[in-house]
Formats: structure tokens, sequence, C-alpha cells
């Protein structure tokens, strides 16, 4: 099993690789139109300096890199090492095609295809643009700023030099490049089916335990907790708390049911990013 996931990995970073330097080299690079992250930051410096961008990319990715070690382990540090090393390799041998010069195409087809590398590459566990590493660390250190947040400040950074380097419309399809590789990114990671956390505070939780078990094939959790202040008055009053997880497609009917069984129900939605284990796929109804 571990060699199996080994292989599997492998499979990931290379193809994440071949496919984020083809959307650099049969897309970006000739139309002058960058990235986000520290791609975008090597692209940008390799405008104005000349320096290579297989050079640049991976001697950018070293401090990240660093962190990444430090923060977490060895395994995810080599495999990112590698995995950038080879980026830069691809894009200093292998020859890819231009594929067109509209720059509408290449600046959405270029983001597909980088945000398909990166993902294909995180899948494998490993990155090809450090920026994340500094994300995350910057995030556990303050509590300002999310990852996300980070990361869009720091791209609003770049594309605002960029605007200024570049010109203001290589920069604005540049930000749609890097819409159109974290949409990619956000598919690779968490699939068509996105999942939504329901937490379900009501008298009648038992109800609607059966409703989502039995009729809608979902599992659930119980939570024990106690009404704070309520419209019914009652403060302490033990009650059942329900929660289960669903895909966005389901979560209208879901609503529809628990608010059929009791229309005072408090329902929080919440995404999800991730899910490992449990009862997420619909079980067969009979």
């Amino acid at each position: 099993m571990k060699a199996i996931n080994t292989i599997r990995d492998s499979a990931n970073i290379g193809l994440g690789i071949l496919s984020a330097a083809f959307g650099l080299k049969g897309f970006l690079l000739s139309s002058h139109f960058i990235d986000g992250g520290a791609t975008g930051v090597s692209m940008l410096i390799s405008d104005i300096t000349l320096i290579p961008i297989s050079i640049l990319i991976f001697v950018i990715n070293v401090p990240f890199l660093w962190i990444g070690y430090r923060k977490l382990g060895l395994w995810f540090a080599i495999k990112s090492t590698v995995a950038i090393a080879l980026l830069s390799l691809c894009l200093a041998v292998v020859q890819f095609p231009d594929v067109t010069h509209d720059k509408l195409l290449t600046a959405v087809f270029g983001g597909v295809f980088i945000g398909t590398g990166s993902g294909l590459a995180m899948r494998g566990g490993a990155v090809l643009d450090g920026t994340e590493i500094a994300a995350v660390l910057v995030s556990k250190k303050t509590q300002l700023l999310k990852v996300s947040d980070f990361i869009l400040l720091l791209n609003v950074l770049i594309f605002g030099v960029a605007a200024s380097v570049l010109g203001v419309e290589p920069a604005m399809y540049s930000i749609l490049t890097y819409m159109a590789a974290a949409k990619m990114i956000d598919f690779l990671l968490n699939g068509i089916e996105q999942y939504s956390g329901v937490t379900v505070i009501s008298t009648k939780s038992d109800a609607i335990r059966r409703a989502i078990t039995v009729t809608l094939g979902r599992g659930v959790t119980i939570y024990q907790g106690k009404s704070g202040y309520g419209k019914d008055g009652h403060v302490n009053d033990p009650r059942d708390i329900v929660f289960t997880v669903a895909t966005r497609l389901e979560i209208p009917s879901l609503k529809q049911t628990i608010l059929r069984i009791d229309p005072k129900a408090f329902i929080v939605q919440q995404s999800i990013d991730d899910t490992t284990g449990g009862l997420l796929k619909r079980k067969k109804l009979h």
C-alpha cells in the first residue's frame, strides 16, 4: 500500500510539473502575463532583469522550502524541493509550442494549466509555489489574517507592481490568470461535490435526526447542549444538537426537511474545506 501511495503521489507531482510548465511556456511567458505568488514574482523579475525564469522560480522558493522544512517536516520539504527543481529544469529544457496569441485565451487557459499543475502537486503532497507555506505561518502568528487573506494581500501587491511595470492591461489579464488557476486548484482539491456542515438546534432533534438518517440517507453526529436564551424562554433547557455534512446540491432539500419538522429550528451552515472518513456518501435508501 505504501508503494502504491508513493507511485500515485509521484505521478500526481510529475503530471503537475508538466501541466504547470505548459501553462507558463505555452501561454503566459510569450504574452508577458504573470501568475500570483512566488511564480508571479519570478515572472515579474524575469521580465525586468531578463534572468531566466527557470533559475528564479527555484531561487525565490528556497526560503519558503526552508520554512516548510521547519514547520511541516523533512519529507514534505524534500518532495517540494524536488518538484520545484524539476519544474525549473522542465522550463529550461523542454520546448512547448506557443499555443495562441489571443490574450483572453492565453490568460484563461494559462491559469487553468498552472492551477491544474499546482493542484496535482498538492494532491501528491508537495507544492510548486511556496507562498502558501508562508501564508500558513503568518496566519498562525496573527489572528488578523487568515491564509486566504495573506495570499490575497500578497497578490494585490504583486499585481499592483505588475500594473506599473508591465502596464495596466497585462496586469488585468494576469489577475484573470490567477483567478482561473485558483479555481482549478480548488476544484482538484475539493472536487465538484463541495461539502457543507449543517448544525441544527431544535426541540425536535430526534425527529430531525431520523429524517436525515432514514429519509435523506445521511450520517449525523449528536451533541449534548443546553439552551442559553431563546424565544421559547427556556434557559439551560437540555437538548440535542444535530450535526451533518451534505453537498451543496443537497442543502435546499435538507433545510426543507428540517423546517417541515420544526419551523423554529435554528440552522447554521458552514463551508468545509476537507473531510476524511465518516458517512459522506449517501446510503442506499430502500
